[in-house]
């Protein structure tokens, strides 16, 4: 009686979680009907043109041409002291700010490596370092290095030191 028992236990539970499982036809009925949804909104709202766009390739020369247009690049002024590099010009581009000196030394050997002439300065009222990529006599120029800069450092900014 006993084993009666366990068999016909044993064979419940295997019935019931074997009808627990779900069948690959309901999944593929499921998607089908989807799918069909799908076609019919695309079918209702039939407000877009699925042609390509092309447009058209215009050829123009690219000139090294200083624009004298740079009135309205934003030039911030701060007193410096020149921690380690030949020294400062007018205008600057400042690729990096750190309050950890050898946080700012590393991006300067980074910087070197690349072929720039980096220098370090300190501005003491904000406790920062400033990584200087490059300094110009002009603000033109510096605003075109800026902008070359800009491809690697996206926040570089231009310094005007007046001393």
């Amino acid at each position: 009686m006993k084993k009666e028992l366990v068999i016909c236990a044993g064979l419940c539970v295997v019935l019931a979680l074997g009808s627990c499982k779900s069948k690959e036809s309901a999944y593929r009925q499921a998607y089908d009907k989807a799918k069909a949804q799908e076609s019919n909104v695309i079918a209702e709202n039939n407000d877009y043109d699925d042609t390509p766009v092309v447009t058209p390739f215009v050829d123009t020369p690219v000139t090294d041409t200083p624009s004298t247009e740079n009135n309205d690049v934003p030039v911030r002024t701060e007193d410096l002291t020149v921690v380690s590099g030949s020294g400062l010009k007018a205008y600057s581009v400042v690729v990096g700010s750190f309050s950890v000196k050898s946080n700012a030394l590393g991006l300067i050997s980074r910087l070197q490596s690349q072929g720039y002439d980096a220098q370090l300065a300190f501005n003491s009222a904000r406790n920062m370092y400033r990584v200087v990529a490059t300094t110009h006599g002009d603000k033109s120029s510096a605003v075109q290095s800026r902008n070359r800069l800009r491809n690697t450092f996206p926040d570089a900014w231009l310094l005007y030191y007046g001393k």
